[in-house]
């Protein structure tokens, strides 16, 4: 009995860690407001953009539809009629509609759109610039240093998710083998208990 209590203890453990990897909440109050509307949410009472009500400003991004228009969830799928704004620092700006918002789809060059870390985005604004304005513009990057810095940065974000992965991967295969070990070990049990002497 006291192995079953160690490896539930285990891997009780191991949902804990589980559950607190990122969450979905976006990371900044205004992820998915445009620049021209920034000012619109900077006060702490904020009227929906149709008229129909308010809320407060610790409501925007909350998960929870207030308004109709979805002028309260710019940064979350709650509204079927919010729209995110993806910036794109780099290339062209663009709107999704929200129910593209963490749908682990990488909709934004710059991967804004999925921020809840289940699916990798690397930032692909410059490569995507760069290829707008034609194979010659690269030498508007001066020694192309700044181009393929860009590229290693993207590779280095991809290693770095590689080995949270890896970490991750691991930590299932163990509590496998640990759950497969411990049922074999109850079968055998049974089996001794069961055969006569």
């Amino acid at each position: 009995m006291e192995r079953g209590g160690r490896f539930l203890s285990l891997a009780s453990a191991f949902f804990l860690v589980a559950s607190s990897l990122p969450s979905t909440r976006p990371t900044g109050p205004l992820l998915g407001v445009s620049p021209q509307d920034e000012k619109y949410y900077r006060s702490s009472v904020i009227a929906c953009k149709d008229g129909s009500k308010t809320f407060s400003l610790d409501r925007l991004n909350d998960g929870f539809c207030d308004c109709v228009d979805g002028t309260d969830e710019p940064g979350t799928s709650a509204c079927p009629e919010s729209k995110f704004y993806c910036r794109n620092a780099g290339s062209m700006p663009q709107l999704l509609f929200s129910s593209r918002v963490n749908d682990h789809i990488c909709d934004c060059c710059d991967g804004s759109d999925e921020y809840d870390g289940s699916t990798y985005c690397p930032n692909t604004c410059i490569n995507k610039n760069v290829l707008e304005k034609g194979y010659n513009s690269v030498k508007s990057y001066g020694d192309n240093t700044n181009l393929f810095e860009a590229k290693r940065n993207n590779w280095n974000d991809l290693i770095l998710k590689l080995k949270e992965l890896k970490i991750i991967v691991t930590m299932e295969v163990f509590l496998l083998v640990c759950v497969i070990v411990f049922g074999l070990s109850r079968r055998q049990n049974r089996f001794k208990r069961r055969r006569p002497h």
